[in-house]
């Protein structure tokens, strides 16, 4: 059955569904705006969405290339979507039902920064920036017409959670949060909530730490004091944005001689809860006596436990998504007009130049009010008579008949007989 959709436009990346933390890291793409440069000398268009659970490049391009494209790269192991299929995923994802906590409403911001990021790099598409903002707003009315994040948890409270679950209550511990940006709001907005005895946050930029902490009522330290800090901390969630681990096994071997009792045989526990990626804890920290490690992978089963009650409201979102779905695909096609339109518009405003300089030849005079009269009246009838056509052009676009737009256009500026589709 054909697409109904003509723009080429294909996704292609890796998930929670189909890859753990690990494999997901390998897939990353570091630096950001050095792909979206690669990707643009290929395509008329590329997104690249980066989460802690998900890798998603979305081109103005066929699927095929996309996939010779990331092989390029060094990528070989992927799910690819195109056309119809590709715009139902973006609309999934925005509107959470794809999520690995499913309803959390942090995938809106980040599709708009991988919009902005696309944007200033100079390497999104009109088609993308329609694509891209259509998904954001049905994710926003989805949340709106139903309940799907309701008791919904972010993965910042997710691992809050757990590190409870673990302690049995957080009542009286120390936390260290490492990483302020918007996962190290949630954790620490999280934290706040529990009755701790101290929030330690730590950034690589001290100033956004002491920022952070203030609003939570914490203390700010810097990155050069962590081993003080996992000494006196019980549970440690770290989120930062470092391409490169910050916290390394020789420092964790140290920091847990220094958390045993004079005559206990080990160290009091330390929980590390790692949600960054790339991953901020170096391999084999988990295998470091006294050092409970977990990834953002620990965190489905916290999902689980909260899913009960969404599962009604998020077949209730795919109903909304299949809805607006047929609307996406009439928005794309009406724009897949542009170019058709074009070569009319393009015709008539040589039409209207030559007839316009003819005229004020003819009147003999060449001053200012005269010119601007006859290019506002010329400008005016062309526009008043392709006022119509234009309006047919668009509707048998938006209704999958690209075929019988040509064909208008190619009636109205070659003079060719009208050849609609199925000969009709």
């Amino acid at each position: 059955m054909q697409d109904p959709l003509f723009s080429p436009v294909a996704i292609a990346g890796l998930s929670h569904h189909s890859a753990n933390a690990s494999v997901l890291e390998k897939f990353r793409f570091p630096d950001e705006e050095e792909f979206l440069k690669k990707a643009k000398e290929r395509f008329r268009g590329v997104i690249l969405l980066q989460t802690c659970n998900r890798v998603e490049v979305m081109v103005h391009g066929e699927a095929p290339a996309l996939i010779s494209f990331l092989q390029d790269q060094g990528r070989d192991t992927f799910s690819v979507l195109s056309g119809t299929e590709a715009l139902r995923h973006l609309l999934e994802i925005s509107c959470g039902v794809d999520s690995m906590i499913v309803g959390e409403d942090q995938i809106i911001g980040q599709l708009k920064k991988a919009l902005m990021q696309s944007q200033e790099a100079g390497t999104s598409s009109p088609m993308l920036d329609l694509c891209i903002n259509k998904a954001i707003h049905v994710g926003v009315e989805a949340r709106a017409r139903t309940q799907i994040n309701r008791g919904a948890v972010s993965i910042g409270s997710a691992a809050v959670t757990l590190a409870e679950e673990q302690l049995g209550s957080l009542q009286g511990k120390h936390i260290l949060v490492i990483g302020s940006g918007e996962m190290g709001m949630l954790v620490a907005q999280a934290l706040a909530a529990k009755e701790l005895t101290a929030i330690y946050v730590a950034n690589r930029t001290h100033e956004r730490a002491e920022i952070l902490a203030r609003k939570i009522g914490g203390k700010a330290v810097r990155l050069d004091d962590l081993e003080r800090y996992l000494l006196l901390s019980d549970v440690v969630i770290s989120c930062t944005s470092a391409p490169h681990p910050i916290i390394h096994c020789d420092e964790l071997v140290d920091v847990m001689k220094g958390r045993c009792w004079p005559l206990d045989g080990h160290p009091r526990p330390l929980i590390l809860i790692d949600i960054a990626q790339p991953r901020d804890v170096e391999d084999g920290a988990g295998d470091i006596d006294g050092v409970h490690l977990f990834s953002i992978d620990s965190l489905r089963r916290i999902n689980e436990m909260t899913m009960s009650n969404r599962k009604s409201e998020a077949e209730k979102a795919r109903l909304f998504i299949e809805e607006e779905l047929n609307q996406f695909i009439r928005l794309l096609n009406g724009k897949a007009a542009d170019d058709t339109l074009a070569i009319l518009h393009t015709w008539a405003e040589a039409i209207r130049t030559r007839e316009r300089d003819r005229a004020i030849a003819r009147t003999g005079t060449r001053d200012n009010r005269t010119c601007e009269i006859m290019d506002d009246l010329t400008r005016v009838l062309v526009n008043k008579l392709l006022s119509d056509v234009t309006v047919s052009i668009r509707m048998c676009a938006e209704t999958g008949d690209l075929e019988s737009a040509e064909s208008l256009v190619s009636a109205v500026t070659k003079g060719e007989k009208l050849c609609f589709r199925n000969g009709e």
